[in-house]
């Protein structure tokens, strides 16, 4: 199972893409395509001690910028290294990509160059929350910032094989965000899209609040791409938040300081937890390959995982098993 990687990816690329690739392979044994200019890979490899010919490079003469236009990048760089990378997705060259790069362009790639499984009417893009042992997928979380009844209808559906396949979560439990827990409550959508999961074929829970994602009382948690990127966003910025003033109350006097080199090895357990690094990062589901894009300023351990992540599903049957369940032929 090779893995495409774009190689010019992200804040800190090529070098801490490259380091993840390193780490993935000795840590995982995991075979990874690095793509992107082929002596730049090569140097980096260089660097950390490898030898160049242990790794397969592709070739890509061109990168898409972070602030670019993600479609017109797309469509005018098509020597760029997602687009190389995805194209070889879509000869099953590789199993699944990844990419710490411009989210948008990854989305414009993916549709263009693989397009969406047949009768997927949206992909969504989903992302695992720390809230349980196995995480917490939500989703959309960005993809479709305006939505149907039946897109919403299909994110849980693809979210509950996504949770069953790749998340090991065994007859996930699916809910709709919501303002409240009433069937009445929300939105003319909201409630629409209440009453289509309740014949959607799910282990369908009902409605959730925000402020009980976090007790982990789903596995899978559906809404629109608008509210998800605003829910995700406000998450990571609490969390920030705290880890911020709890470093400056444990440094503010001397036995708070020694209280802290006591409490550090859970103090690092937990920040891990609540990393976005370790879950590697956030898939794109609903296209006809395995898509998984990392943070913007993914470091090589965060790559890495993202890397384990993709071989995992790619090898999970979670593709299949939605061309099955919600595919027309």
């Amino acid at each position: 199972m090779l893995i495409a990687l774009d190689a010019m990816g992200g804040d800190h690329a090529p070098a801490e893409i490259v380091a993840g690739a390193l780490l993935a392979q000795r840590e995982h044994g995991i075979d990874v395509a690095l793509v992107g200019p082929k002596d730049a890979i090569e140097a980096e490899i260089v660097r950390h001690g490898s030898v160049p010919s242990a790794f397969q490079i592709v070739h890509a003469s061109e990168a898409i910028g972070m602030d670019e236009h993600p479609a017109q990048a797309v469509r005018a760089k098509r020597e760029a290294s997602i687009n190389v990378a995805m194209d070889l997705v879509k000869r099953g060259v590789a199993g699944a990509f990844v990419s710490a790069g411009n989210t948008g362009a990854v989305m414009a790639s993916a549709l263009m160059t693989l397009g969406r499984i047949h009768g997927i009417e949206r992909p969504a893009l989903g992302t695992v929350a720390p809230f349980s042992d196995t995480g917490v997928l939500v989703l959309d979380v960005g993809a479709n910032a305006d939505v149907k009844p039946s897109y919403m209808v299909q994110f849980a559906q693809m979210g509950s094989i996504y949770a069953e396949r790749v998340m090991a979560v065994r007859n996930p439990r699916v809910a709709l965000l919501n303002i409240g827990g009433e069937d009445t409550k929300g939105t003319e959508l909201a409630q629409d899209v209440h009453r289509r999961l309740q014949n959607a074929g799910i282990n369908f829970i009902g409605n959730i609040e925000g402020g009980e994602v976090h007790r982990g009382r789903a596995d899978v948690v559906v809404t629109d791409g608008f509210t998800g990127n605003v829910a995700v966003k406000v998450t990571e910025g609490v969390a920030d938040f705290i880890f911020r003033e709890l470093r400056a109350s444990l440094t503010a006097k001397l036995h708070y300081k020694l209280a802290a080199m006591i409490l550090r090895p859970a103090l690092l357990k937990m920040r891990d937890r609540m990393d976005p690094g370790t879950y590697g990062g956030v898939p794109l589901i609903g296209v006809n390959g395995f898509v998984l894009i990392a943070h913007g300023n993914s470091n090589a351990r965060a790559i890495k995982n993202a890397l384990h992540t993709a071989h995992e599903g790619a090898q999970s049957g979670m593709l299949e098993n939605i061309r099955t369940a919600l595919g027309r032929r």
